[in-house]
């Protein structure tokens, strides 16, 4: 049996984030939909945005390392994914659906966040300088996102969620 390198570990977290990648684009419009603040709404949109290009980006990575772009099923994305659709259907037309809403995405953002910052390294530690650029524009993005999120969070959502206790 073949031993397992680091370079072995780096496609396989390549194509668990590239499937993620795949599901969250198809969520954030889902979430656009239920969110009732315009602001929440327009986050999610900048971000589906950001993802296609993220996506793009992940694509790149795969032509650079000479592998072919795969995603592989990715347990913890489709888990959160399914938490925010609960969310959706227990808190319909509530004032804490966006409060809802943001920590589902938050989920998204720090699974994101760990998996990019972990990949980045391991694209210099194996050699692929241009695959680390590319996937620390992408952690650049998920982390500006989640401040973001926190921003929309502590202004309006959580306040909204509170009064309607």
């Amino acid at each position: 049996m073949k031993t397992k390198s680091l370079d072995d570990l780096f496609l396989d977290m390549l194509k668990d984030v590239y499937y993620a990648e795949r599901k969250i684009l198809k969520a954030l419009p889902k979430m656009a939909r239920g969110a009732q603040s315009a602001e929440l709404q327009a986050a999610f949109e900048k971000h589906r945005e950001e993802t296609e290009l993220q996506i793009e980006r992940l694509q790149q990575v795969f032509e650079l390392i000479g592998k072919p772009a795969r995603g592989k099923t990715c347990p913890a994305i489709e888990g959160i994914i399914e938490e925010g659709e609960e969310v959706l259907e227990s808190f319909a037309g509530s004032d804490a659906i966006d409060a809802g809403l943001i920590a589902t995405a938050q989920a998204v953002e720090h699974y994101e966040i760990a998996r990019y910052g972990t990949m980045c390294r391991w694209a210099e530690l194996i050699g692929q300088k241009q695959a680390a650029k590319l996937l620390k524009e992408t952690l650049a993005e998920e982390e500006a996102t989640d401040v973001s999120l926190t921003k929309i969070a502590e202004g309006s959502a959580n306040q909204a969620a509170l009064k309607a206790a």
